[in-house]
């Protein structure tokens, strides 16, 4: 129930108006008895859904490192029994025991919003933000007003955000308001293990999924159509697949891997086949996935950038592609940059089977060269600049 009046808060502008200045007001006046900890830090992913990204790529060298042995680690979930962290502890996102621990904290480490919408961050407090992928979709400020929830006019008062690019940095200084010179150009540091990858990590990563290693593997994974939900505001997904026959025509060569975005509540139109397709929606880790797959097909998600870095087929299967550009907007043609486009679900079939590889990879890696200019090395930047950013001695 909660969730639910938070969606209607969310996209709802005179309950939003009342919330945000409610809220901030509250806890404004809240923080003048609170005590700040400087050995606290509050790490958050995905608003409080998961326990992954690249501030659990931050925690767990953190953990490692002698330089914060002394700080007290919490992690905040929208359900904290259904994670196990091995050092720290735990606080319910929106309780008041998580909005006291982010008053006290000297650094939050999140890949999306710590403040849940209000305004209240302390002027000692270091706000370490990664984000969750560059943009394809348009987003915050540039999104329009029809289709935008009114939290993305609340102010972000980040202090470092990280991008993979010039393109990146300079988009999300201007649809956040944030300072370009707050950004640092080091790539993801959840993108670390993806440049690391070999041969011998990919069968790994398949046989810790329990895939068959005796097949290629597409992963698809579209991403969310906010303006799609059902009567409780989730999102829903209806792809024009059929994926019996996907497994005729080349059910013998490959399996797919559906990973539905976290936004979406289901894919309506798909079953999952344990012989051909596996719903990976809920795997925890979305990097495992790239790493095993051998080709990726999506539409406008931010995966895109990721899995370029891996140096593998890309394909792009804009089925809805003028609908969507104009009830969300794109910056840029994804038709344009990556092979597919907007061709149909058989003309995608007959692309898979007889894949031009070296033509695709061009394609793939002028893609990579222009929007992924920084990878491999996040975390230990990250790492570094936190530090150096929180350390009082």
């Amino acid at each position: 129930m909660k969730r639910y009046l938070m969606k209607i808060i969310k996209y709802f502008k005179p309950l939003y108006i009342i919330y945000y200045w409610a809220g901030s007001l509250i806890l404004n006046l809240i923080k003048f008895m609170v005590k700040p900890d400087d050995k606290l830090v509050l790490f958050i992913s995905f608003g409080g859904k998961k326990f992954d990204d690249s501030p659990r790529e931050i925690y767990d060298e953190m953990i490692k490192d002698n330089r914060f042995k002394n700080y007290k680690l919490v992690w905040a979930f929208h359900n904290p029994g259904d994670f196990i962290i091995p050092r720290g502890r735990k606080a319910k996102t929106d309780s008041f025991k998580y909005f006291i621990t982010a008053l006290k904290a000297q650094c939050w480490i999140t890949n999306s919003r710590v403040e849940r919408g209000l305004s209240f961050k302390g002027k000692n407090t270091f706000y370490f933000n990664t984000w969750h992928g560059t943009p394809i979709k348009k987003m915050g400020m540039d999104i329009s007003n029809g289709n935008k929830s009114f939290g993305t006019k609340a102010k972000w008062n980040v202090d470092i955000m990280t991008s993979q690019s010039k393109y990146e940095a300079d988009i999300f200084s201007r649809v956040f308001n944030i300072d370009r010179e707050k950004f640092l150009v080091c790539g993801l540091p959840r993108n670390d293990s993806l440049a690391k990858a070999t041969a011998k990590t990919k069968k790994e990563m398949m046989q810790k999924i329990g895939l068959p290693l005796d097949k290629k593997v597409i992963l698809y994974a579209p991403t969310f159509r906010e303006y799609e939900r059902d009567n409780q505001l989730n999102c829903v997904i209806a792809p024009p697949i059929d994926f019996d026959k996907w497994k005729r025509e080349i059910g013998s060569e490959y399996i797919v891997l559906l990973r539905a975005h976290y936004e979406v509540a289901e894919v309506l139109n798909v079953k999952a086949d344990n012989g051909f397709v596996y719903d990976v929606s809920n795997y925890p880790v979305l990097n495992d996935l790239m790493i095993a797959s051998d080709l990726l097909i999506s539409d406008y998600s931010s995966i895109f950038f990721d899995y370029s870095i891996l140096d593998r087929p890309m394909l792009c299967y804009a089925y809805d592609y003028e609908n969507y550009v104009d009830r969300r907007g794109l910056y840029f043609d994804i038709r344009e940059s990556l092979p597919g486009g907007t061709i149909n679900e058989n003309e995608l079939l007959e692309l898979i089977k007889d894949l031009p590889y070296k033509n695709v990879m061009k394609l793939v890696r002028d893609f990579r060269s222009f929007y992924v200019q920084s990878y491999g090395n996040g975390t230990k930047v990250s790492l570094d600049t936190i530090y150096k950013n929180i350390n009082s001695e």
